[in-house]
């Protein structure tokens, strides 16, 4: 047989600890969708945490640390994968700025950020992707936009290109934009003001008349769920991933953080 003109793609997935320690179906999500999308998917069992908390708080020296395992465990693909604006936000906009003092790691880390994307943005602007419609969906979307994926990143029109694509219809809330409250260390810091935020964010989302709240980052939506739940509005929480390869009904919704 002759040679495939076009080989695949190796893509690093950066699964996230949040994926990890919470919704590995969205890990398992992406998977697919980047192997529709082409790709070879293989996932470093080296990786660890990106280092915002650490960055976010300050405490550079251990940011630095995660950046270096980070270099290593990603050097080799052609493409970084994230199912999260806020991780591939990290490694695309600040690690670079972890090694100034350093010329050979600095170039490393430019290198990464150039080949590191957030998981819709990477299947639209750069494969191109069409997904293959679920085999079931119902029921009625709205979708909340991460802060670090909407303004790190440039990520707003590309999860709704997809959803348009396999026939779902979002509802925009009135401001889908504003930040949810949760902003990783943030919601810590300032409980009080995290706390009013998303119950304004769960208002926005409440007059959409949607049953379902799609986002791209899980942080965003632990935070979202659980005050859905505290407030008692019946809207449930997916990842977008989630509903782009099965609709959403493989998996229960996404319980809220306490």
């Amino acid at each position: 047989m002759p040679d495939d003109p076009k080989p695949r793609p190796r893509v690093g997935l950066f699964v996230t600890c949040l994926v990890d320690l919470y919704r590995p179906s969205v890990g398992f999500a992406a998977i697919r969708l980047l192997e529709q999308a082409g790709c070879q998917v293989e996932v470093p069992r080296a990786q660890t945490c990106c280092g915002q908390p650490a960055y976010n708080s300050g405490d550079r020296a251990t940011a630095r640390d995660l950046a270096a395992g980070i270099l290593d465990a990603f050097g080799g693909y052609d493409y970084v994968v994230a199912p999260s604006g806020s991780c591939a936000g990290m490694l695309k906009a600040h690690l670079p700025y972890l090694f100034e003092d350093d010329p050979n790691l600095r170039a490393r880390a430019d290198r990464l950020a150039e080949r590191t994307f957030e998981l819709t943005s990477f299947l639209v602007d750069i494969r191109g992707f069409v997904p293959r419609p679920p085999s079931s969906r119902s029921g009625t979307f709205t979708y909340h936009d991460s802060c670090s994926g909407l303004r790190e990143l440039g990520v707003k029109a590309q999860p709704r290109k997809l959803l348009a694509d396999v026939g779902v219809t979002v509802v925009e809330m009135a401001e889908p934009e504003i930040c949810c409250g949760f902003g990783g260390t943030f919601c810590v810091k300032y409980p009080e003001i995290s706390g009013r935020m998303v119950t304004d964010k769960v208002r926005d989302i409440g007059g959409t008349h949607a049953d379902t709240v799609l986002a791209g980052d899980l942080g965003c939506l632990l935070n979202i769920a659980g005050r859905l739940s505290r407030e008692g509005v019946p809207v449930q929480a997916r990842h977008v991933a989630e509903v782009l390869v099965d609709g959403g009904t493989d998996v229960p919704p996404i319980g809220g953080v306490a």
